[in-house]
């Protein structure tokens, strides 16, 4: 298995996401944020995920079919894990703690076999954005592109969402991800919480039933639930 090289130009977005977030492009902070991109690509560091698979998240789940929103923290940083998707990796690849344990809540919460395959492209292309808050990484350095102003363009995606859509539930798993509360209306939305699902959390994810929780929330909606089997 060999790393893949993506050139700047290649990085894409789908044309709904693209245009419903056309002025944060044009933004100070997103400028910057390209500018120093590109760069650590010039100066070939190793950034995961591959840069074509940066914006995986919105490219899966287009706007009009979105339902939920999963909020993670920052790419995987090891090597052939990250997929521009949160908690997912490729198809192949050992299952992380953290993924293992959602595993596991889905198997107590909805009766489903423990899968072995960490990709949730299914989810994302029923409607869930695996969204990381971080949207790079430099290879082997935790949280190191945490400066960049990812957040300030997630911020904005999750602030836009709750300001021009209806019905979404937001799923924030963490303090991280709780911290992300006060972007939402909850007038408008639904917000289901729970500890993280790393085993560091000392498990306090286990019993959260946010996979039932969610489809009987659709089912109000009248909307199709999740197929939560990977």
């Amino acid at each position: 298995m060999s790393e893949i090289t993506i050139k700047p130009e290649q990085i894409k977005m789908n044309e709904d996401w693209k245009e419903f977030l056309k002025d944060e492009f044009t933004k100070a902070y997103f400028l910057e944020l390209k500018k120093r991109y590109i760069e650590a690509l010039k100066e070939k560091k190793v950034i995961y995920p591959p840069a074509n698979l940066t914006f995986n998240a919105f490219n899966l789940t287009p706007l009009n079919s979105l339902k939920i929103i999963l909020l993670g923290q920052d790419p995987y940083h090891q090597p052939y894990q990250a997929m521009g998707l949160s908690f997912s990796v490729p198809s192949g690849i050992k299952l992380p703690p953290s993924l293992l344990n959602i595993y596991k809540e889905l198997n107590s919460d909805l009766n489903l076999a423990v899968s072995k395959n960490g990709d949730l492209s299914t989810w994302a292309k029923q409607g869930v954005l695996l969204l990381n808050s971080i949207l790079s990484v430099e290879a082997n350095k935790p949280a190191s592109h945490s400066s960049w102003g990812w957040q300030e363009f997630t911020d904005r995606v999750i602030e836009k969402l709750s300001n021009e859509k209806t019905g979404l539930i937001f799923m924030l798993w963490g303090n991280y991800a709780k911290s992300k509360k006060i972007l939402i209306d909850t007038n408008k939305h639904f917000i289901l919480e729970a500890a993280h699902p790393s085993p560091l959390a000392r498990s306090g994810f286990l019993g959260c039933k946010h996979f039932s929780k969610a489809n009987e929330l659709l089912r109000k909606l009248g909307k199709e639930e999740i197929d939560w089997r990977v």
